[in-house]
């Protein structure tokens, strides 16, 4: 990522008054964090965001009966960047109201952990 492009994000977040993420060993506040999304016709799910390197095999999330996606791990506080992989195909998250541009003209869901 650019310098001009983290520059742009910390002064957006500080507008919004976003905490930022701290190193682990300064936080000792872990919060379990649930990510969730709908997609009954799915067969596969994963997510990748800032927490595991955009890694998108990484992180599979496990359906329910009525096809609602799901995982839950332990995150620091501050924000979190994010994208769920569908069948092979990227997309944002339909529930989250947070979004912030990416450097590929797309967008990402941001998540923010408290």
């Amino acid at each position: 990522m650019s310098k001009r492009i983290k520059q742009i994000m910390a002064s957006v977040d500080a507008k919004l008054g976003v905490p930022q993420a701290k190193k682990a060993k300064e936080s000792k506040k872990v919060a379990e964090t649930e990510f969730k999304l709908s997609a009954p016709q799915a067969r596969t799910v994963f997510i990748a965001g800032d927490f595991n390197q955009w890694n998108p095999s990484s992180h599979s999330l496990k359906a329910d009966a009525n096809g609602t996606w799901r995982i839950s791990f332990g995150l620091n506080p501050g924000r979190y960047e994010y994208r769920f992989i569908v069948d092979g195909e990227w997309q944002n998250d339909s529930g989250c109201s947070s979004f912030v541009e990416n450097p590929f003209g797309t967008s990402n869901s941001l998540k923010i952990v408290e």
